[in-house]
């Protein structure tokens, strides 16, 4: 409910209109029967034709008052919580994009998917119909319960009766079905990561003929939803059947306690029939209403997951005074690590100890290492998707804790392990980072990835389009689209996170050279594998199970670092067998 109050607040100015006129929607509906009842009246006591035109003329215009307001309500109802969705969504969005890898751990991608889409849907849907369904009920329940009292106390009694014995047994039903509610969500996020799972893993699924094993998954996955579901949907089923029973007991009674006062004139005919109109008025409201109650437990508790990751502390977050243009210093490295120590939260030891680096603008330094030797967490680092757990680490001799993490990582041009393409045109993706490049500035960005030619081959050229991840591209393809997309960006920092694993050493030394001419005043960090990319480095620092055990040029750690003439010596020997 807090979570809906809060997205609701900026338009609660609509709210009060619609409020307004479903009020006047109510009043309405219940002036037909009244208008009605007068009418049948007027006939039975042998009234003036004029009389019963001008009753049908007020039920006419009372009518399309109603319909015209009821048409309104339900526009501005849409709009408003159409807006309320996208607000929720765009909220969620932007909280992800401050979650950490280890947040996105805690919670599951899966299940941030589904709390971004469902879950909201959910909520959206709770809040049209509560507004359209619920908040009319109150009023028409007084309004109605006061024209049956002024028209018979004995009936007025007997609607207070059903609507409160209807209400118990709704109330109730509530009760024992939220649980269930709860259990769906959670079958609903397992159903969806076993989903995304293998959809996004079907050529490994197929290669290794495991889709009977998958599909039983899916299968089990899918039985406990539904069984779930069908338990739930049994307990609502005893209420529409209530719901009927109840309607009609109270027009048997009000029939069976109303004959004889007819007979005598205590009560009229139309009176009678308005009577039950106000009571099926006042039962089909709540009927409606409890349609809306269905969704209750599932919208609260889709409310409730999507108010966890809003409220949620991210574990990397910019400091109050974090600041986006720090005063430059002179005489600083780029980048400096100085006695860094990192453990994962939930390790028991740490994945980094010691390092100690600086890189300096006009020089490579690259880190060399075993696999699961650290490298890639060291990027993590530099890019503060992980937080060091002592030491320091500075750009332009500031902390990166003390920066915003949007003018850190504006400031560096950084390429994963595994280059990743967004869905769209080769030239939106280059112009992730600088939005206002030309043309030319791609071309040559492209020139210098050693990617122009193959972009040249394509008959839409930078307007190739992109399929999601890049996936219509070969790796090596989505490397150097990468890497240009990083040169677009002219950063004072360049991190290449094992990015030319993909190319063949040909590309590769074609690539490290026109490099070296376009970052010639920038820093450059290359995280490698293979020696023969990192061999003319400046300094190379080798990482051995995290930490760090020889800093020098190829020549110096020849010499004196066995690490890495082992890792040398593998890789030459590769080389001479292939």
């Amino acid at each position: 409910m807090r979570l809906i109050l809060h997205f609701l607040k900026p338009y609660r100015l609509k709210f009060l209109l619609i409020c307004l006129l479903l009020s006047v929607d109510v009043v309405g509906t219940l002036a037909i029967p009244t208008v009605a009842a007068r009418v049948l009246n007027l006939g039975t006591a042998h009234a003036s034709f004029s009389l019963l035109v001008e009753a049908g003329l007020q039920m006419s215009l009372v009518a399309l008052v109603t319909g015209v307001a009821t048409t309104a309500a339900a526009a501005l109802c849409a709009e408003l919580c159409t807006s309320v969705g996208r607000d929720i969504r765009c909220a969620l969005y932007a909280k992800s994009m401050r979650l950490s890898v280890y947040d996105f751990r805690h919670f599951g991608v899966a299940s941030v998917t589904t709390r971004t889409s469902s879950d909201v849907t959910t909520v959206q849907t709770l809040l049209t119909q509560a507004i359209l369904m619920v908040v009319p009920v109150p009023l028409m329940a007084v309004a109605a319960l006061v024209m049956t009292f002024s028209v018979d106390v004995t009936a007025g009694w007997f609607l207070v009766a059903s609507i409160a014995v209807l209400m118990v047994v709704v109330g109730a039903i509530l009760r024992s079905v939220s649980p269930l509610f709860t259990r769906l969500q959670k079958q609903l996020d397992a159903m969806t990561q076993v989903l995304l799972e293998n959809l996004s893993g079907v050529r490994v699924v197929r290669a290794f003929n495991r889709q009977r094993h998958e599909n039983g998954r899916l299968d089990a996955s899918f039985a406990a939803y539904a069984e779930t579901a069908i338990k739930a949907n049994k307990l609502f089923t005893n209420v529409d059947g209530f719901q009927y029973v109840v309607m009609n007991v109270f027009v048997i009674a009000v029939y069976w306690t109303s004959g004889a006062r007819i007979a005598v004139g205590e009560l009229g005919i139309g009176d009678i029939t308005a009577l039950v109109e106000y009571a099926i008025m006042v039962l089909m409201y709540i009927l409606m209403a409890q349609f809306v109650f269905i969704m209750v437990p599932r919208a609260l508790e889709c409310a409730s997951r999507i108010q966890e990751v809003l409220d949620y502390a991210p574990e990397i977050d910019d400091l109050p005074d974090a600041v986006d243009r720090p005063s430059p210093e002179e005489g600083v490295p780029t980048l400096r690590f100085s006695r860094v120590r990192f453990r994962y939260q939930d390790a028991q030891e740490d994945a980094l100890t010691g390092i100690d680096l600086e890189c300096w603008p006009g020089t490579t330094t690259a880190i060399i290492g075993g696999t699961g030797s650290g490298k890639s967490t060291i990027a993590s680092l530099i890019m503060r998707f992980n937080e060091v757990t002592q030491g320091s680490l500075e750009l332009d001799g500031v902390d990166v804790r003390h920066l915003t993490q949007r003018a850190l990582r504006g400031r560096i041009g950084y390429v994963q392990q595994k280059a990743w393409l967004a869905s769209g045109t080769i030239a939106e993706n280059l112009r992730w980072e600088r939005a206002d490049a030309t043309d030319d500035e791609l071309w040559h960005a492209l020139e210098v990835a050693q990617a122009a030619d193959f972009v040249r081959g394509l008959p839409e050229g930078l307007d190739a389009p992109v399929a999601q991840g890049g996936s219509n591209f070969s790796g090596g393809q989505r490397q150097r689209l990468a890497i240009a997309r990083a040169l677009v960006a002219r950063s004072e920092l360049y991190v290449f996170d094992d990015s030319f694993s993909a190319l063949d050493f040909k590309t590769d030394a074609a690539l490290r050279a026109a490099l070296a001419g376009e970052t010639a005043e920038a820093a450059v960090l290359i995280i490698a594998q293979r020696v023969s990319t990192i061999r003319h480095a400046d300094q190379i620092l080798v990482i051995d199970e995290g930490r760090p055990v020889g800093l020098g040029t190829h020549d110096e750690l020849m010499a004196a670092c066995p690490v890495y003439r082992e890792i040398v010596a593998s890789q030459t020997k590769q080389e001479v067998l292939s």
